[in-house]
């Protein structure tokens, strides 16, 4: 049982590296979910010059034209940092497409 149980941690940990390693890769102006407690997401996002979209307790979606975004978050102590168009179901936040929806339409919500 231990055997399966270590299987399935070196996935879990190997498939989080490539998503995180992905990620630097991502293309300026891409949204990104920024995981961790909201206070650190929002601090780490002004110092790294983004734009706050959408934040809970423990996700924040943010965005920036420039490049070096990522790294800038994780330099400027972001947690986690995942592309949010991929990560979209895991961050219990609407679809960004729904966000903008209500921000170019303040009357839908």
């Amino acid at each position: 049982m231990s055997r399966i149980a270590g299987a399935i941690a070196l996935v879990v940990a190997g498939w989080l590296a490539v998503v995180v390693a992905l990620t630097f890769g991502s293309a300026p102006g891409k949204s990104m979910a920024i995981v961790g407690p909201q206070s650190q997401a929002l601090a780490a996002i002004a110092k790294a010059n983004g734009r706050i979209l959408a934040s809970n307790d423990y996700v924040t979606i943010a965005r920036s034209d420039d490049v070096g975004f990522v790294a800038r978050l994780y330099s400027a102590g972001a947690l986690l940092v995942l592309d949010a168009e991929q990560a979209g179901g895991c961050s219990g936040l609407p679809p960004l497409s729904s966000l903008r929806a209500k921000r170019s339409n303040p009357s839908l919500g």
